[in-house]
């Protein structure tokens, strides 16, 4: 007599259509209900295999959906239930305009274990041909790209077919269209007549970026010590202004405030206060740095008009609000600040971030590098650099070759640095008359002093030999015994006794090799 199967068992039997069928119980649905999997076969060999193939998927956690999504069903799941924990919001409402206006009108018909790499070759055509630049496109490229791999890291799909396609290449960005130094006096002039004129100082001095400088508060701002601190920047999105933090720890950041800023700062909360007392009732306190009249925060739409205004009220040619923090990182690097610094005060996360987007600036200080090393390594074979005339002295004389010392930019291209200039200056003036001589072998500066005790082998070859031991040092007799001068009794005690060696050649007519007729090694 046949027993019942047991709760979950798989079971196999003949049909009355005279087929054999099974079904597995492999889990549940996402409902909470029983998920039991049937298939059927005119052999009942097939049909045990393919319950046991259903078996092993479940005991090893890769038993696939009943019925595969299509790419779109997936893009509003991940889009709604997984990226969401991974990214901000302001992330998020971008992936959400990318999905719905592009990639599911574009590829989300399809079945997501069908969809091909010929599908996004069309889809990308016609997203450039439409007119959006293959930045664009390479955006939408990733985050297709994102939402295949977590499809295929949970079993839907065995590959990730964006990994398979080549995006468009990127253009490279133009050069930082950075304010020169002229440019930026000429901004600052003109802010000093405007409201919060303070915000374009920080801007061009700090260069700190427009949701950093929008979302400073004056706790963040220490006037005693002269620091700043970067700890949130604000953003828009749907239903208002919000605050963040950075996204990397870079970004927060202690920046020192220079002293005419730190003066700035301090007339900009004098007035700021006074703007508090008229608005009286209708002042929101949050404590900004930079508000509106009523203490609210400035948006940033706003705060880019405002630029704009005194961008014509100073008559420089139009760039972006962000190139002014390209200018604060181009001059830093043209007085010869090193990168790194440069990388830290602005907050990128990496050093490659820095040198990509400066490496316009890089040249001048490779010029400068090269005269450096011309300088310290080659003195007198180069002739005079392409810094030497940046370091003339007072009255024109430019200095004789280059000295391991000098520094100095690459002449049109940087400010000489002042302190290094007047350094070589000072030099330049009270260098004497003529050149200080180097000794032959060693490369080490002296200065003989005719008449002086014998110090060793190259003293005893200048110095005056007596009539009597010609070429020979006068500390020593020419041969065992033989009597000494009192002139030589006095160097001796003087100078070579002092210093000579406790291992002596034999006294014979002529030195050995490797010592001095004095007895030193050579």
């Amino acid at each position: 007599m046949a027993t019942r199967a047991s709760n979950g068992e798989s079971t196999i039997y003949k049909g009355a259509d005279g087929r054999w069928h099974g079904y597995v119980s492999v889990g549940f649905t996402l409902a909470g209900k029983l998920d039991r999997r049937h298939v059927s076969s005119k052999s009942r060999g097939v049909v045990v295999t393919k319950v046991r193939e259903l078996e092993r998927q479940r005991d090893t956690g890769t038993v696939s959906e009943t019925s595969t999504p299509t790419v779109a069903w997936w893009l509003e799941h991940w889009l709604t239930t997984i990226a969401p924990r991974r990214v901000r919001q302001r992330t998020l409402e971008s992936y959400e305009s990318a999905v719905r206006k592009h990639l599911i009108p574009g590829v989300g018909r399809h079945r997501l274990d069908r969809l091909r790499p010929e599908h996004l070759d069309q889809l990308y055509t016609a997203l450039l041909d439409a007119g959006y630049s293959p930045a664009t496109v390479l955006r939408h490229h990733r985050l297709l790209s994102r939402a295949l791999t977590v499809a295929m890291q949970r079993g839907h799909v065995a590959r990730n077919v964006a990994g398979l396609v080549d995006p468009p290449a990127q253009k490279q960005s133009d050069l930082a269209t950075a304010l020169d130094l002229g440019e930026a006096r000429a901004v600052l002039g003109a802010a000093a007549h405007v409201r919060n004129s303070a915000r374009w100082t920080v801007a061009l001095a700090l260069g700190l970026r427009q949701s950093e400088a929008l979302a400073l508060q004056w706790k963040d701002i220490d006037l005693l010590t002269g620091t700043l601190t970067v700890r949130r920047s604000i953003h828009r999105v749907r239903g208002g202004l919000i605050y963040e933090e950075p996204k990397t720890r870079r970004s927060q950041r202690t920046l020192a405030l220079p002293l005419p800023l730190v003066g700035a700062l301090h007339e900009h909360r004098a007035r700021q206060l006074g703007e508090r007392m008229l608005a009286g009732s209708e002042w929101h306190d949050e404590d900004l740095v930079f508000a509106q009249p009523n203490g609210r925060p400035i948006d940033k739409k706003t705060d880019y008009d405002d630029w704009t205004r005194l961008l014509h009220k100073a008559g420089v040619r139009h760039v972006r609000l962000h190139d002014g923090r390209h200018t604060a990182a181009t001059l830093l690097l043209s007085e010869n600040v090193h990168p790194r610094v440069v990388m830290e005060l602005l907050g990128h996360s990496q050093m490659r971030t820095t040198m990509d987007i400066y490496s316009h600036v890089m040249p001048a200080l490779a010029r400068e590098a090269a005269d450096r090393m011309s300088a310290l390594l080659l003195p007198g074979k180069g002739g005079q650099t392409a810094t030497t005339t940046a370091t003339r002295d007072d009255s024109g004389r430019s200095p004789e070759g280059e000295r391991p010392g000098h520094r100095g930019g690459a002449e049109g291209t940087r400010t000489p640095d002042p302190h290094t200039a007047s350094v070589v200056r000072y030099q330049l003036r009270h260098s004497p008359a003529r050149p200080v001589p180097v000794r032959p072998d060693r490369g080490r500066l002296y200065r003989p002093r005719p008449g002086g005790p014998c110090r060793g082998r190259l003293r005893c070859r200048r110095r005056a030999r007596p009539a009597t031991a010609p070429g020979r040092c006068a500390c020593r007799p020419s041969r065992p015994g033989a009597p000494r001068s009192a002139g030589a009794v006095r160097s001796t005690a003087r100078g070579c006794r002092a210093g000579r060696s406790s291992r002596r050649p034999p006294r014979t007519g002529r030195a050995p090799p490797g010592w001095s007729p004095c007895g030193r090694r050579r």
